[in-house]
């Protein structure tokens, strides 16, 4: 049996994530096999191997095998710049993705924020640094939170005050933030450094 390409299994996986969060969608056999200039035969004995080695899960019950979802890695939405310092618009628009093992970034739903400013620079956070925020509405005191304040949003930590809520930015020079709500729109959980810039 001939060894499977690595390179070529890395292209399967990662075509899969882009339709699924591009389309909400798996795709199909031969649709793998038109995008990786491969026969539809040569595609499910690569799904097969693949399976095998947990890379992914299908169900081969039915007569054509069909893709269920991808165990390795996830693919997580660029979708712009988040104010560490005095709140700035969180632009929705996907700029590019990011692929991460799973592992890496535990269960639930993310997406990543490039850092601007240096309000949070005593916790890591660096300006021009990659956010990897998992979406929620809810936090702990303690916890750095993407906070939306009427139509912008920043990143600090949050805390639950008998006035409302302090928002904390890990920064000696700057002063904690006051407010009577805030909408959360995620926990910080993991920080991308470009190392050549530390």
């Amino acid at each position: 049996m001939r060894k499977k390409s690595i390179e070529r299994m890395e292209g399967i996986i990662e075509y899969i994530n882009e339709r699924y969060f591009e389309n909400n969608e798996i795709p199909t056999m031969q649709e793998i096999a038109d995008k990786m200039g491969m026969s539809k035969g040569n595609v499910s004995d690569y799904v097969r191997e693949m399976e095998q080695n947990g890379m992914l899960s299908a169900d081969g019950k039915r007569r054509t095998q069909k893709i269920e979802k991808v165990q390795r890695s996830v693919c997580l939405p660029v979708i712009g710049n988040i104010a560490c310092g005095t709140p700035m618009f969180a632009e929705q628009n996907v700029e590019s993705y990011f692929t991460f093992s799973i592992s890496f970034t535990g269960k639930g739903e993310f997406y990543v924020l490039r850092a601007e400013g240096d309000s949070m620079i005593n916790a890591g956070i660096s300006n021009g640094d990659y956010v990897i925020v998992r979406k929620q509405n809810t936090a702990e005191d303690g916890q750095i939170v993407v906070a939306l304040i009427e139509d912008s949003a920043t990143l600090k930590r949050f805390y639950r005050e008998k006035y409302g809520i302090r928002l904390h930015p890990e920064n000696d020079r700057m002063s904690d933030m006051l407010f009577d709500t805030v909408q959360i729109q995620g926990i910080a959980v993991k920080v991308v450094k470009n190392l050549e810039k530390v």
